[in-house]
């Protein structure tokens, strides 16, 4: 039925009764409830959805591990080491978890990061300690890398690594500072030797806190001093060994006043 017309409005003002409004019954407020109550519904069942693709499904589990970054390790014993849940929800694997237990396992292993590869794989990328040291132990050696960390037993010492000798004896810088403090400062100098040099060093010998001695391939030695000042040591000691090349002994313990010698 069409609204009243003006004129009707006008007689029913003048007679004192309103026009009515247009009609906005209960018809059009059901419609945007219905709207809204839609709108709610989708959203669960996308959500729900979501969740089943991610841990009901079989689209998205985890079926391969892969490691990289190895280098006296092998891909396989770090793989399975991980331990990872192969076939679970690749959601569900706890990465730090792996990562944790990797260290534990195989304490070569410096750093790792475990990431998700969707939509099947989890990659292991390790990262390994490097030996600046090695300590015997009997017939084996002990690897010990650049923060003093004795992180493995070998057979055979690797190329190239110097062998410590740490002889303290009953001297005041062992009850001061102890063994594990004189290890690091020795671990500090190998750090801070010109390539080269580390490349002919033989062993570093270690009778107190000051008192770091190199021993060099053809019967040469280095008297360092202490840890102090290692870089600065590492330039003098590089001018010194091309200014006296046939020299035997050389002594940077006060590379403000450097010597070297036949013997």
């Amino acid at each position: 039925m069409a609204g009243p017309t003006t004129a009707q409005r006008g007689e029913a003002e003048r007679a004192g009764t309103p026009a009515r409004p247009p009609h906005t019954g209960p018809g059009r407020r059901l419609s945007g409830r219905t709207g809204l109550v839609l709108a709610a519904a989708g959203l669960v069942l996308t959500a729900a959805a979501t969740v089943w693709v991610l841990y009901g499904s079989s689209w998205l589990r985890l079926e391969r591990v892969t490691a990289t970054g190895t280098d006296v390790l092998t891909r396989s014993e770090v793989e399975a080491a991980a331990a990872a849940p192969v076939g679970s929800p690749l959601v569900s694997v706890d990465t730090d978890a792996i990562a944790d237990r990797l260290r534990r396992e195989l304490p070569r292993i410096d750093s790792v990061d475990v990431v998700r590869s969707w939509p099947h794989e989890v990659g292991l990328h390790v990262t390994e300690r490097k030996p600046v040291l090695v300590v015997g132990k009997g017939k084996k050696f002990v690897e010990v890398d650049a923060k003093g960390v004795r992180f493995a037993t070998v057979d055979k010492a690797p190329p190239r690594v110097p062998l410590l000798k740490m002889t303290p004896g009953q001297s005041a810088s062992l009850r001061r500072f102890g063994s594990d403090r004189l290890l690091r400062e020795a671990v500090r100098v190998a750090g801070d030797l010109p390539d080269k040099v580390a490349g002919e060093t033989k062993a570093v010998r270690i009778t107190s806190y000051d008192s770091v001695v190199l021993e060099l391939t053809r019967e040469r030695t280095v008297m360092w001093g202490s840890s102090e000042e290692g870089p600065v040591k590492a330039r003098v000691l590089t001018a010194l060994m091309k200014a006296t090349p046939k020299a035997g002994h050389f002594d940077v313990s006060a590379p403000t006043a450097p010597a070297s010698s036949k013997s």
